[in-house]
């Protein structure tokens, strides 16, 4: 399928949304499509989603979630993933690299802890300039981190006049034990007021650092038991996972909106919702009962696998360890 097939493929798409009552708007008389941006996946991507949402009257995801079934129903289409605010990423059947599942799969495989970094922000000095208090040491540290993956450099100081203060911690943290407190100062926005409370440290669902870090642990576990069973993971097709692989193919994006922004609690969250996408995948990883290990069940490890990486990646730049057992 060529650009301009698939430019019509998407307006058709459209077509058949307001048809069906599902959209109301005026139909585009064309739909531009041009290679992924950062976090984007697959062959092509979209924003007729964003150019909808205003008249629509809704947001781009929901436009975006509206158009997703039109499209993966189209024959030449192999899958579509939202990413970002409502861009639409097209793989098509017979594409170099297969599917969605297993290009995004290879790329974090290949690239890492370091998946996601880029050059969004080369060259650039950042002075972060903080007053000598416990939070804005934590946010400038890991800003200046978090800066470093797209290429920019973060000169933390303490002078005047303070270019970055986040609303102070109400006590000291340390009491939490470092990762828990590292989380306390930094998951909370820069104009919200810390936490530095124990709810940090109970391991429950209702604790956001605990899904984070446990999910890590998780795949960690089906990795070293997938060794027991003698199979190890290879990327392949795995259907039925788009949440995952949209918070996956998300993460290039949230990296440079983290630096961008200066706010390492757009990471944090992030990796929040990346813990929520593959704690319910993990079960369906390994074999069960006598099931012999299957292309399905590499594929499926490579995929928690990636997830884990890129957990583990965040968690590193927000200074909190990504345990191997929890």
């Amino acid at each position: 399928m060529t650009p301009v097939e698939l430019s019509r493929t998407v307006l058709h798409a459209v077509r058949r949304a307001v048809d069906e009552g599902e959209l109301t708007v005026t139909v585009p008389e064309r739909v531009v499509v041009t290679e992924p941006g950062p976090g984007g996946c697959g062959d092509y991507a979209t924003s007729i989603a964003l150019q909808l949402a205003r008249p629509a009257g809704t947001s781009a995801q929901r436009v975006a979630e509206i158009l997703r079934p039109h499209l993966v129903t189209t024959r030449g289409i192999r899958d579509v993933v939202v990413t970002g605010p409502g861009f639409l990423n097209i793989s098509l059947e017979g594409s170099e690299g297969g599917d969605l599942a297993t290009s995004l799969v290879r790329d974090i495989r290949a690239a890492g802890p370091a998946y996601g970094h880029g050059q969004a922000l080369a060259g650039q000095v950042v002075v972060l300039r903080v007053p000598y208090e416990a939070r804005a040491e934590a946010v400038a540290d890991a800003t200046a981190k978090i800066l470093a993956t797209q290429g920019a450099r973060g000169e933390v100081e303490h002078r005047e006049p303070v270019t970055l203060r986040p609303v102070p911690a109400p006590e000291d943290p340390a009491p939490l034990g470092a990762d828990a407190a590292q989380w306390a100062l930094l998951y909370p926005a820069a104009h919200d007021r810390p936490r530095i409370t124990a709810d940090h440290l109970v391991q429950r669902e209702g604790n956001p650092l605990f899904r984070v870090r446990y999910a890590h642990a998780r795949v960690r576990s089906v990795s070293r038991n997938a060794v027991r069973l003698g199979f190890a993971a290879e990327p392949g097709p795995v259907a039925g996972e788009q949440r995952l692989l949209s918070a996956l193919a998300d993460h290039p994006r949230m990296l440079t909106a983290a630096a961008t922004h200066r706010a390492p609690d757009r990471l944090a969250r992030h990796l929040v919702t990346v813990a929520d996408a593959v704690l319910p995948f993990v079960p369906t990883v390994l074999p069960c009962g006598e099931e012999k290990p299957s292309a399905a069940h590499r594929a499926r490890l490579a995929l928690a696998e990636a997830a884990g990486t890129v957990l583990a990646g965040g968690l590193s730049l927000l200074g909190i360890d990504a345990p191997e057992h929890l």
